[in-house]
């Protein structure tokens, strides 16, 4: 609704914009130490230009969570530690879970305050819900979940990079050593795989990926990683095998060997 010269909505909505409610995809960060100096120089190593991934984040809106946050004291070098945060190509936009005089500070810096809770994959799937007739009054139909998927039938060569937004990812071809395929779900290579793979990118811990032949650089779950510096068991290196995080909360990288 606009406003008139008096002050007073004119009834007419403007023709130049329109302001919506809006479900933004983002990843949160969940501070577990008030060290953000070590923390930035933990992140960095990681994701950083120089890091292990440092293409895993593209430009992601990110949520600083302190709930987990072990002190009441004051925020220290919280400037800087933003300033890392977008060389990881993450863009702090909101915080929440902290005290009163930290959350003064977030905002002075111009972070948001949200309750939010991070999506764990920033999936693009349509929920669609049967509607119940008389004869199903008492019966509870399960959900129907439509998963978009990215389909890559060439092979990725050194230096391309593919990335699934939202979605699985399935390449029929040859990942090359230096090429990267990222998802948000699951990656799927019917080939060798002998780049990097890293599913569940924005956290999505229920993803895994899938090769005929198994023999990656790197190889990372929702954030878990593995590099080629420590060798694959016996029977999963070159041959068919999935990757998957364990289900005991130690976030363990599991490879197993697929039947053939």
């Amino acid at each position: 609704m606009s406003i008139s010269a008096a002050g007073k909505p004119s009834g007419h909505p403007p023709a130049t914009f329109e302001i919506k409610s809006a479900d933004l995809p983002l990843v949160a960060l969940i501070l577990k130490t008030d060290n953000l100096n070590q923390l930035a120089t933990d992140i960095a190593q990681q994701y950083g230009p120089k890091g292990e991934c440092p293409d895993f984040f593209d430009h992601d809106g990110l949520v600083l969570d302190f709930s987990q946050f072990p002190s009441e004291a004051p925020i220290q070098n919280l400037v800087p530690f933003l300033t890392t945060l977008r060389t990881c190509r993450l863009v702090p936009i909101a915080v929440r879970g902290a005290a009163p005089g930290w959350m003064a500070t977030c905002r002075a810096l111009g972070l948001v305050e949200t309750t939010i809770e991070e999506h764990r994959t920033r999936s693009t799937s349509t929920q669609v819900t049967p509607e119940l007739t008389s004869s199903d009054a008492h019966e509870t139909r399960p959900a129907i979940f439509a998963s978009p998927t990215m389909v890559i039938d060439k092979p990725l060569r050194s230096g391309q990079k593919v990335y699934a937004k939202g979605c699985d990812l399935v390449v029929l071809a040859m990942v090359n050593q230096g090429a990267e395929v990222v998802a948000d779900g699951n990656i799927h290579v019917y080939a060798p795989l002998r780049g990097k793979a890293m599913a569940g990118a924005t956290g999505n811990t229920q993803a895994r990926i899938f090769s005929l032949c198994m023999e990656p650089e790197l190889i990372s779950i929702a954030g878990i990683y593995r590099t080629s510096e420590s060798p694959l068991p016996s029977d999963v290196q070159g041959k068919p095998a999935q990757v998957r995080l364990s289900n005991d909360g130690q976030d363990r990288l599991l490879f197993e060997a697929l039947n053939p």
